[in-house]
């Protein structure tokens, strides 16, 4: 069997939309069930339609958000998963890694790794 490749809290990401691509530091989150990405960003890349909508429950409360299907390269390796749509303009990363991708990504977290 092969080894798992190992990555760290932050990780260099591709996300590709119908109008372009864009490659940025990206946040893994094992705490987070699904992954997102800021409004701005997915308007810019053309990212879309929104297939469902999810409530997602953090710290101040409960919020319908809705969810699309986007295509990312993560560590080498092409994926599609699902993100949730979220104002992230306030934060350092404009994606966010959470279980539903890392699941399809087969990889060991190491905190520790730069």
């Amino acid at each position: 069997m092969k080894p798992k490749a190992i990555i760290g809290l932050v990780v260099t990401a591709t996300v590709k939309g119908k109008n372009k691509k864009k490659k940025l530091k990206a946040k893994v989150d094992t705490g987070a069930d699904k992954s997102s990405i800021d409004t701005t960003l997915a308007s810019q890349l053309g990212l879309g339609p929104v297939i469902k909508t999810k409530k997602i429950w953090s710290a101040v409360g409960g919020m319908v958000r809705p969810v699309i299907k986007a295509d990312i390269k993560i560590n080498g390796k092409e994926l599609n998963s699902d993100f949730t749509i979220a104002d992230r303009a306030h934060m350092t990363y404009k994606v966010l890694i959470g279980k539903n991708t890392l699941r399809k990504m087969h990889v060991l977290i190491d905190p520790n790794k730069k």
